[in-house]
């Protein structure tokens, strides 16, 4: 698509972007919700868990809350999950703590990552969380063994909180028998919905600041569309609001209307 829109519209970036600056995120309710849990859950080196649909913004609340931890405090080890084993999980942290890795040995991997969380808390005085994003991922078989990971000192260290984030299936998996010994750590859950109308208008006007533009592009019935359209799910909007006003700007409009976003709905899922 052209990005002549941002000439027509006198926009300094572009509008909607899929990553927005930590300074830049709009501090929402549920914004504040996580962190709270997220600081609250780390301060007793226990875990949270963070759901919600896909693009609910759990990943931007995320690095929200831990962008506040002090890097002369904490060090936050932050993976993607797998559907892979439980070695793999163990790979990803050993590649996130930056050791190279000699042995497929499932023990020898534990012993690691725990020696190296140690020397951390130990060694350094930095403490340490592990952030584990799209754990909805994760099969039960990791479920089952992932309280091992946060054990130390015969389970008397509260060392290694482990914050899991992902789709709300994400809490169906963690009420299963196996994995029980993990979800007893868990301390608070939050749950992102999408914005309601108040919300979204919020939202789009907070973007549209960001591009250097003060005015209302959208129009009541394009707020509406676009509410409507994403089911308030940030992921969406954005695709639908940046591509209304690309549609507007080809029609060589002001002002976005619902046709717009209508235009804008053909071209995403």
């Amino acid at each position: 698509m052209s990005n002549t829109y941002r000439t027509f519209f006198g926009l300094s970036q572009e509008a909607f972007p899929a990553h927005i600056d930590i300074n830049d995120i709009l501090i929402t309710p549920e914004v504040q919700g996580v962190k709270k849990r997220f600081d609250y859950a780390v301060r007793l080196g226990c875990s949270t868990v963070i759901t919600g649909d896909v693009g609910s913004g759990k990943s931007t609340a995320l690095r929200y809350a831990a962008s506040k931890l002090h890097s002369s405090e904490y060090k936050v080890f932050y993976i993607t999950a797998s559907s892979g084993s439980i070695l793999e999980l163990y790979r990803q942290i050993i590649e996130e703590l930056g050791i190279e890795r000699s042995s497929n040995s499932r023990a020898l991997m534990m012993s690691i990552i725990k020696n190296e969380i140690r020397e951390f808390v130990l060694g350094k005085k930095i403490k340490t969380v592990l952030i584990i994003d799209e754990a909805s991922l994760l099969r039960m078989e990791v479920f089952a063994e992932l309280h091992t990971l946060v054990q130390f000192e015969k389970d008397s260290k509260t060392w290694f909180p482990v914050i899991l984030a992902g789709q709300p299936t994400l809490v169906d998996k963690l009420q299963y028998r196996t994995s029980i010994p993990f979800a007893s750590r868990i301390v608070a859950k939050s749950h992102l919905e999408g914005l309601d109308m108040d919300g979204m208008k919020s939202y789009l006007a907070h973007h549209l600041k960001l591009c250097g533009v003060d005015t209302n592009l959208f129009s009541d019935q394009s707020i509406t569309a676009i509410h409507q359209g994403s089911g308030g799910l940030l992921r969406k909007a954005n695709n639908l609001a940046r591509g209304s006003l690309i549609a507007a700007a080809a029609e060589q409009s002001m002002t976005v209307s619902a046709e717009h976003v209508r235009i804008a709905s053909s071209e995403i899922f």
